[in-house]
């Protein structure tokens, strides 16, 4: 693994931060992947980029895991200091993976986001696709990560943004993304068509729980999972699904 320095730490809830760290020139990836995250005398975790494949720098998103011995202490981190990164990105999240499509959906739960920051930060993305929709469900509304960025990105007419909350009473959307799929919310306040596998391409990535019930939602859609060998019409992140 290379010991990279992180360069910059923002803690937006006391178990919910982002760092960012120096990047070996040698290190490449394509948006989506993940690589192998520790600290000296720590287990090693997966944790995906939330940096773009061209920045000069690595960027993470992590939760604080109760008694996890890496992110117990991932938590304390401070400019200056040492992580660990490991030399390859691997990852089946990419758009490679799908076929091309007039509508791309970014479904995540929690730091589940931090792949899609990655995606929408690549160039690439906004040839294949001619809209990116991005979703991102959280408890309360501290824990939407990189709204603003995505905001940002709206208001420069790249992305639409749907940030829902599940707990947080005082968000204007409220509920798991999964109920406001089926029941069509999503796309009525979106001024959208609702999605079909003839035009639109959806990546997914959260809970298992919430992976494997799109899934089964997608499949039974008439979906398709997607691989670099044969794209299709969904992917997930296989590493992170049991």
């Amino acid at each position: 693994m290379a010991k990279e320095t992180v360069t910059e730490v923002i803690h937006l809830t006391d178990n919910l931060f982002s760092f960012k760290t120096t990047r070996d020139p040698g290190f490449r990836f394509e948006a989506g992947q993940f690589t192998m995250i520790g600290l000296d005398g720590t287990p090693k975790r997966a944790y995906s980029m939330v940096s773009g494949p061209y920045d000069e720098y690595l960027e993470f998103l992590s939760i604080v895991v109760e008694d996890g011995p890496l992110t117990s202490e991932l938590v304390k981190i401070k400019v200056g200091d040492t992580v660990n990164v490991g030399k390859k990105a691997v990852g089946t999240l990419i758009t490679d993976s799908l076929t091309k499509g007039k509508n791309l959906w970014l479904i995540g739960t929690g730091t589940g986001i931090a792949p899609f920051v990655s995606i929408c930060r690549d160039p690439k993305t906004y040839v294949k696709f001619e809209n990116v929709i991005v979703c991102h469900t959280v408890r309360t509304k501290k824990e939407l990560a990189y709204y603003d960025y995505f905001f940002n990105l709206t208001m420069k007419n790249m992305i639409q943004y749907f940030p829902t909350v599940t707990r947080d009473t005082e968000w204007v959307n409220q509920g798991r993304i999964t109920n406001l799929i089926k029941d069509q919310s999503v796309f009525q306040n979106l001024e959208l068509p609702v999605w079909t596998h003839q035009n639109d391409a959806v990546m997914l990535c959260g809970s298992t729980e919430f992976n494997k019930e799109m899934m089964e939602y997608l499949d039974q859609g008439g979906w398709t999972v997607g691989t670099l060998g044969e794209p299709a019409t969904y992917v997930y992140e296989k590493a992170f699904v049991g």
